[in-house]
């Protein structure tokens, strides 16, 4: 099995290691390959309730490895078929129904933004920066990156990054609504493991269909969404979870309603 990116799975919780330090973790063609499967591998697997995006080195990731490309003898067409591979992982992911937290340590380049924007909740180390920089060799946007930073940030402020040589602080990232949590670099793997662990030990699974109708809604009508939110809710209700949960709330209700009956008597 490829070591490129490194999946740990315990406890209802899947890590999702970025490998390559020695080069950024840069997404090249293997790891591209290995990115895709280990989309499927988690949102099949009933046992994971979230999942962490992390990465090792001294970087998140510098997006796609362009070095590999300029010098493998690799082809537009070539390029174009292992975007759609990594774009499947990408896709598997958002809408999947796992909640996704990024622990963000550094420099995030390129694609690394979709990859990054695959997580639904991103804590940055406060010296993070990040950057396009397509245009700076000629490519355009792709690994997600025209869909997911437009709708973080907004198009105007997405167009500034595409369309300039722009690096954005950890600060200006949380700001504009890029990044969730700016925290110093040694608190961020706990803040995520915090986060996700929050989910974990409450509605897990209600957590998970909330994430999956934000992350889909802005592909369908506004019927459409509606109809899966009726759908989503009314199964959801149905769940041994969510009957202890109501009945608990309907219990706590009832009990202050009648502490303020009698307080009024």
């Amino acid at each position: 099995m490829s070591d490129s990116i490194i999946v740990h799975i315990a406890d209802g919780l899947a890590r999702v290691t970025f490998n390559r330090p020695a080069y950024l973790n840069a997404m090249g063609f293997e790891m591209g390959t290995r990115w895709r499967e280990v989309a499927h591998e988690i949102t099949t697997d009933s046992s994971v309730g979230a999942v962490i995006l992390d990465a090792a080195g001294p970087a998140f990731c510098a997006g796609g490895d362009v070095f590999e490309m300029g010098t493998s003898g690799a082809t537009g067409a070539d390029v174009t078929k292992m975007a759609h591979t990594i774009h499947d992982g990408i896709r598997t992911f958002v809408e999947s129904d796992k909640p996704i937290v990024a622990a963000v340590q550094s420099a995030v380049a390129g694609g690394g933004l979709g990859l990054m924007l695959t997580a639904d909740y991103i804590v940055a180390a406060d010296a993070s920066k990040f950057v396009c920089k397509y245009a700076n060799i000629g490519l355009s946007p792709d690994l997600g990156v025209s869909t997911l930073l437009t709708q973080a940030v907004g198009q105007r402020r997405a167009l500034q990054l595409v369309l300039q040589d722009r690096a954005l602080s950890a600060q200006e990232a949380l700001e504009w609504g890029l990044v969730a949590e700016v925290l110093p670099q040694g608190e961020i793997a706990s803040r995520a493991e915090a986060v996700a662990q929050f989910w974990l030990d409450n509605a897990t699974a209600a957590f998970g269909q909330a994430k999956r109708l934000v992350r889909t809604s802005s592909q369908r009508t506004f019927r459409e969404n509606l109809d899966d939110e009726a759908a989503s809710i009314g199964a959801s209700f149905d769940t041994p979870e969510s009957k202890v949960r109501v009945a608990g709330f309907v219990a706590a209700t009832a009990k202050s309603a009648a502490g303020a009956t009698k307080a009024s008597s």
